[in-house]
């Protein structure tokens, strides 16, 4: 913890460097250090989220600064993840700086497989401490690691540590703060003549290539990983080497193989030859039966049992995502409306209360309706990753999910954006090749979310007949609406392999993935988590929700004619002068008494509230229709009309664009009905029955309502959603490119549907 470090002498912080495997505790231990004290961070022109934090010292003045680096099994990068690793260990990020220590944690219950990661560390010759994580639980599983010998072996201290415990950790910090004062490591690794004599020659080639401009130099042994699987660095040294440098890399790499030995299978002699004889020497196992965790993957990762088991966690999960959290988002929903109510009376009608009240509120509304959703979400997510059924779920689905190109862990993502996209997509952070994340993002919007509920409700109810088929089974109207649920699954899966073969394709990194044991989630640990999740929506995407909800305030409310409220409030007047008489003719009367008179007043006063109502009404409507959205609206109706479509709709289609379930508001406005109908009112749908195009034909039947409803399965009509995407990939170009694609999509979804359903339907 922080008063575990000593006084410090340096003049500047330490910066340490916090690497391992995924799954070994390493953001565990983070948080232990800092006390859950960190920034969230992304470096420029990187989608992968940095973590760093501060460890103080007794006195409280801050000394060692700590970057918690992806997990990732070796330093041959091939994703977005495994780059930052890479080159937050050279130097080679934004800040320019070289870690001072780094902190490698490997799970004391494996140690086997960390120690391949450990090797290539170990080669870059940098003050280097192990953080031996889960000893209590290795102890439990009869493995035992003996400290001094593997220290003695690795050239570097190795501190055993519970995480979950903070056991441990004053004598990490300790072994921290006194690593530059130990000599370098070196890796004693049986390296091929033919690899040594290539690695001398790359030496030559890069020392000529440089020719002493570049800062950064190259460990001789690190070139050993460069020649046997390149990657992210391949590609960083032949940029900056130039093309010659590639050459001569691909002679080198020639020659050795011309041996018939594959240089993938020759690292992976040569390091785990090393790491068997590290093994051999400091870890010692114990006679035992078979483990819990050995009998539970028998049942959850059994291909048949295993399924149906992720499925009714799925299906908690979507419930908990879908219904569970709808109480509290009706609770946000009347804060918010009653936080505006309370404004509303505070201040005079005009601009600043519109403003405040159907702009910064209803914005602050939109964002906050996100956040049940997702901290039950990232809850969920979080306990099924901290228990280690996470892994178990990513093996499962990879099977199914690799027939569109994409891995086991774009299911769940692609799941909870049934319930709500923004959830979905910051789900992806699980997903760690880079193509995939971006492919499940930009199919995740095609998911049928709740939003879009209301309008399938509201067209449904009004335009598909309730016929019943199959003796009262099934009716047309469930039919219509699990149809509109399969266009979008079915878009979504055609996309996934258009994008694979088009602007994302690349070879399909391997599913590697080690299984950790499985353990109790950590309620402090799981509530961060959610926590961390939550504050970054609302700071980042947040904006921007809030952001659009304003500009479409502004369109909506602008130009606020005088002249349509001189005119309707002629009319209350002569509906107030109205009414009044007629209360005071009624009062003064003989021929009504007692009962009578009271119900015939009260009658007439109602009446009043009535008429008065539908002014005001009238005067929104007419507001809507005459601003800058109502215009666009008539703008756009040349574009809509063989959609079957007249300027109304695409009135509501812009308006929606912050969030789908606006629409319904807005026709209502539109129809002078009023802003607070929903998809139940039978008004809205007798008003939609009933509208007509100036010749008399109706403006609104069954192929219509279709065409309506695909468009709402295909479009992105969600400023939350993009926003998310904006977060996510640290770049306007996918959630431009995502509007663009799935607007051109339910465009003609829609004008093929409208056609079709005009042939046949009608």
């Amino acid at each position: 913890m922080a008063t575990f470090i000593k006084q410090h002498q340096a003049s500047r912080e330490k910066l340490v460097a916090l690497a391992g495997n995924p799954n070994t505790g390493k953001t565990t231990l983070f948080n232990a250090l800092t006390g859950f004290r960190c920034r969230v961070g992304n470096y420029p022109g990187v989608t992968v989220e940095t973590h760093t934090g501060q460890i103080r010292n007794q006195h409280g003045a801050t000394h060692l600064t700590l970057l918690d680096l992806p997990g990732t099994y070796s330093l041959a990068a091939h994703s977005a993840d495994e780059a930052i690793v890479l080159d937050a260990l050279l130097g080679d990020l934004s800040d320019k700086r070289v870690p001072d220590v780094i902190v490698i944690v490997v799970d004391a219950t494996n140690p086997r497989a960390n120690l391949f990661l450990v090797s290539q560390i170990l080669e870059l010759k940098r003050p280097t401490v192990i953080a031996l994580n889960m000893v209590d639980l290795a102890e439990k599983s009869r493995i035992h690691v003996d400290v001094d010998k593997l220290s003695v072996m690795l050239g570097c201290p190795v501190v055993p540590v519970v995480a979950t415990k903070q056991i441990g950790l004053e004598t990490l910090c300790r072994a921290i703060d006194e690593s530059e004062k130990a000599p370098s490591v070196t890796v004693d690794l049986d390296w091929p003549s033919s690899l040594l004599q290539a690695v001398e020659a790359l030496s030559v080639g890069v020392s000529q290539a440089v020719n002493g401009k570049d800062r950064y130099s190259l460990n001789t042994e690190f070139l050993q990983t460069l020649l046997c699987d390149g990657g992210y660095h391949e590609r960083r040294w032949s940029d900056r080497c130039g093309e010659d440098f590639r050459s001569l890399l691909d002679t080198q790499r020639s020659v050795i193989t011309q041996q018939g030995e594959p240089l993938a299978a020759i690292e992976g002699r040569v390091r785990y030859a090393w790491i068997d004889r590290v093994i051999d020497e400091a870890v010692s196992r114990g006679q035992r039966g078979q483990s819990i965790s050995a009998k539970a993957d028998r049942m959850l990762t059994h291909r048949v049992m295993g399924l149906a088991i992720l499925m009714l966690l799925m299906g908690a999960c979507f419930q908990s995502i879908y219904a569970w959290s709808t109480p509290i988002m009706d609770a946000v929903d009347y804060a918010i409306a009653a936080v505006g109510e309370m404004v509303a009376w505070w201040l005079p009608a005009g601009p600043l209360q519109s403003l405040m009240v159907d702009g910064a509120i209803a914005g602050v509304g939109a964002v906050l309706v996100f956040l049940p959703q997702i901290i039950i979400l990232f809850l969920f997510l979080a306990v099924m990753e901290d228990c280690g059924y996470m892994a178990r779920a990513a093996f499962l689905l990879d099977r199914w999910m690799g027939f569109i190109g994409l891995g086991g862990k774009s299911f769940i993502p692609l799941l909870s954006s049934f319930a709500c996209t923004v959830p979905g997509i910051l789900a992806t952070r699980t997903i760690s090749d880079r193509r995939a994340r971006i492919i499940t993002m930009l199919i995740a919007p095609l998911m049928s979310c709740s939003a879009r509920l209301p309008v399938y409700m509201l067209f449904i109810g009004a335009f598909v007949p309730d016929t019943q088929l199959l003796g009262g089974v099934i009716g047309v109207q469930a039919l219509v609406l699990l149809g509109m649920y399969m266009v979008g699954t079915v878009v979504a899966i055609a996309m996934a392999l258009l994008l694979k073969r088009t602007i994302l394709t690349g070879d399909p990194q391997p599913f590697l993935m080690e299984m950790p044991p499985y353990r109790w989630p950590k309620v402090r640990t799981v509530f961060h988590r959610a926590y961390e999740q939550a504050r970054e929506f609302c700071v980042s995407a947040g904006t921007i929700i809030f952001a659009v909800t304003i500009v479409i305030w502004a369109l909506g409310y602008y130009p606020h004619a005088q002249s349509i409220a001189t005119a309707h409030d002629a009319q209350r007047q002569a509906v107030t002068v109205e009414l009044e008489d007629a209360m005071s003719q009624l009062a003064q009367s003989s021929d009504v008494t007692g009962s009578d008179k009271a119900n015939r007043l009260d009658e007439l006063n109602q009446q009043m509230k009535v008429q008065l109502s539908r002014i005001d009404q009238d005067q929104a409507g007419e507001y809507l229709r005459q601003s800058i959205l109502g215009r666009m609206g008539h703008w756009i109706e040349p574009m809509v009309a063989p959609l079957g479509w007249d300027w109304k709709m695409g009135t509501a289609v812009i308006a929606a664009f912050p969030a789908r379930e606006v629409m319904i508001a807005t026709m209502g406005t539109i129809y002078n009905l009023g802003e607070n109908e929903d998809e139940r009112s039978v008004g809205l749908r007798e008003k939609l029955r009933m509208s007509q195009h100036p010749d008399g034909k109706p403006i609104y039947n069954l192929p219509v309502a279709l065409s309506i409803m695909v468009f709402f399965a295909l479009c992105c009509q969600c400023g939350g959603t993009l926003a998310a995407i904006k977060r996510e990939t640290q770049s306007w170009r996918w959630p431009v490119f995502t509007f663009a694609y799935m607007t051109s999509l339910a465009y003609i979804g829609a004008w093929l549907t409208y056609v079709m359903a005009s042939r046949w339907l009608v």
